[in-house]
């Protein structure tokens, strides 16, 4: 039961996005539809669990002064092979993401838990760590990514849900969806929910404002 939080935590308690603020990048770029963000919260779970399984395994043997370009090196090679698999295989899932994939490997959630996690802990519990961080990006995106598509276009994973004005229907989509700012605002809005709900997940003040006793300027 113990080696499961590792897999459960980071969906909600600590969500790499929500409460980490990691990955926002690819999180604002992919999720214009939901096809797009699946695919990609597949793309960076494996990467994120073959990473965290093949640096733990061979930890106690990368010295700590080139640490960080062998976890680099090992992630990039993880990703050129996604890269190559979804052009081989999806193509045009492929081209729609563009270079984001290949942007998998400067994001700060793989690198951030080889370096925390993977470094100092065994294979299983690295594993289930990559795993469910993976789960808690992929839960973010596909939430995004479903919201902006349907109040975008009407439709879910390339299906219309709802018939469009376009189409002689009542719904009129809202072209903000589309654009990256509207990703930013859902994800805020989401932040704030959580947050909200589960208020031990808000940051203490480091510092408060004093103000200057009265008839005195500060």
């Amino acid at each position: 039961m113990s080696l499961m939080r590792h897999v459960t935590t980071p969906l909600i308690d600590a969500n790499p996005v929500t409460l980490q603020i990691l990955g926002i990048c690819s999180a604002l770029a992919v999720t214009t539809s939901l096809s797009t963000a699946f695919t990609m919260s597949v793309a960076l779970t494996v990467v994120l669990c073959l990473s965290s399984t093949i640096i733990s395994l061979i930890r106690r043997h990368i010295p700590p002064a080139i640490r960080l370009i062998v976890q680099i090196t090992i992630i990039a090679s993880l990703v050129i092979v996604i890269d190559e698999v979804l052009q081989a295989y999806a193509f045009e899932m492929s081209r729609k993401l563009s270079i984001f994939v290949g942007l998998i490997v400067t994001n700060c959630l793989v690198l951030g838990r080889a370096e925390a996690f993977a470094m100092r802990n065994p294979v299983l519990p690295s594993l289930l760590d990559g795993l469910g961080n993976g789960l808690g990006y992929s839960l973010i995106l596909l939430i995004v990514g479903a919201l902006r598509e349907f109040f975008g276009a009407g439709t879910l994973m390339g299906r219309a849900v709802v018939t469009t004005a376009a189409d002689g229907g009542w719904f009129q989509p809202l072209g903000l969806m589309q654009l990256a700012p509207s990703g930013f605002f859902i994800i805020g809005l989401l932040i704030w929910a959580i947050r909200a709900r589960w208020v031990r997940q808000v940051e203490e003040v480091e510092f408060s404002v004093r103000t200057a006793p009265e008839g005195r300027s500060p």
